[in-house]
Formats: C-alpha cells, sequence, structure tokens
C-alpha cells in the first residue's frame, strides 16, 4: 500500500514543484496546501455525483459521457472551488497565481483520484497515469488559472475570462476522455500528439502570465 501511495503522489510532487518554482514571487505554502486539500476533497461528492448518473443509465453516448458526466463535472467544481476559496484572497495579487491555484486544485483532485486507480487497478499503471491523467489536470489547470488570473489583472472583459477559465479546461477535458472512450486502438497515436500541444500551449501561457508587466 505505502508502494501505491508513493506511486500515486510522486507525480503530483513533481508536476506542483515543476509550476511552483516557476513563480517569480512564491505563493505562501499554507495557501497552496488548502486548495490543494480542497481540490482533494472533491473527489468523493463527483464519484458520487458520477456513480448515480451511472446507475440511472443517464447515457450510454461516449460524447456525453466524455463531455457532461466527466468533464462537465470535474472542471465546474473546480472552477467553482477556485472562486470560492481563492479568487478574492489578498495573496491572488499576480497573473501567475492563478495558474498556482488552480494547479494546485487540479493535482488535489488528481492525486486521490490517482491513489484510488492505482489501489483498485495495480501500481503497474502508475507511470501511465503519470504522463496522461495526473499531468492532464495540471495543464487544465494551468489554462484555467491563466485565464483567473488574467480576469484578477485586468478589468478589460473580466467577467469574460471568469466564463473562460470554465469553458477552455472543460472543453479541454472532455476531447481528452472522447479520445479514450472512442480510439480503441493507436489511442496513443492521438493522445500523444494532444498532451504534446496542450504542453506547448500551457507553457506558452505560463511564459504570458509571469511576464512582470501584462500587455494582453
Amino acid at each position: 500500500m505505502l508502494a501505491i501511495i508513493s506511486a500515486g503522489i510522486a507525480p503530483v510532487f513533481a508536476l506542483m514543484s515543476f509550476f511552483y518554482l516557476k513563480d517569480r514571487f512564491s505563493e505562501p505554502i499554507t495557501l497552496v496546501v488548502k486548495t490543494f486539500i480542497s481540490g482533494a476533497a472533491l473527489v468523493f461528492p463527483i464519484m458520487f455525483i458520477q456513480y448515480a448518473l451511472h446507475a440511472e443509465n443517464f447515457s450510454d453516448n461516449n460524447f456525453i459521457q466524455s463531455f457532461l458526466l466527466i468533464a462537465f463535472s470535474e472542471e465546474f467544481f473546480k472552477w467553482f472551488i477556485f472562486i470560492f476559496v481563492i479568487y478574492n484572497h489578498t495573496e491572488f495579487d499576480t497573473h501567475y497565481d492563478g495558474i498556482i491555484y488552480a494547479v494546485s486544485i487540479s493535482l488535489g483532485f488528481a492525486t486521490v483520484e490517482n491513489v484510488l486507480y492505482l489501489v483498485t487497478n495495480g501500481i503497474e499503471y502508475a507511470f501511465s497515469r503519470a504522463l496522461f491523467p495526473v499531468s492532464s489536470h495540471a495543464l487544465f489547470g494551468v489554462i484555467m488559472g491563466y485565464y483567473f488570473g488574467k480576469a484578477k489583472v485586468n478589468n478589460n472583459f473580466k467577467k469574460w475570462n471568469v466564463v473562460l477559465a470554465f469553458v477552455f479546461p472543460f472543453l479541454l477535458h472532455g476531447s481528452y476522455n472522447f479520445i479514450l472512450k472512442t480510439v480503441t486502438s493507436d489511442w496513443l497515436a492521438l493522445l500523444i500528439p494532444f498532451m504534446l500541444i496542450l504542453w506547448m500551449v500551457c507553457l506558452n501561457r505560463m511564459k504570458a502570465a509571469n511576464k512582470p508587466i501584462q500587455s494582453d
């Protein structure tokens, strides 16, 4: 069990460290931990909602399951927790801060989800889980945090950016799940380019958010 927990947590620690150390002005660890725990606490209520909908035969359609049952429920609650816990906090005062806190919420969620998956299915899935589900949650968090940060520091289109902080992660997450549900063979041929492009976009967003003076 210790090996499974360690394998489930290790990629989360590595990713969180990577995004945190990119910040020019380090955020309080206690607040990062708070948002992380808030994200972790989302797993069980979301699992209950998804299980209830599945038990009621909500839909067998792959598109509906990918986008509504999974992506909408997970990204909406992460988006809501961000607004409820951190958006109006005094420590959230730069563009890149949005990325730190959104990634923290997302990785909190991913940690519990990952450990539960490894407990159920075995530690042999740890590497692939780290490369794809855990990393994807972090990257969806980067996109969410980028637009939350933009809304926080730029009065232009503030409400629109708050909406985009949900819409883009939702669409990306739905697309990710749709690939997994519909491509039965050679799914890596689609998923690897998807992840590489997502990484490139996110690194670009991180660079833009970390500029001393925002021009966008």
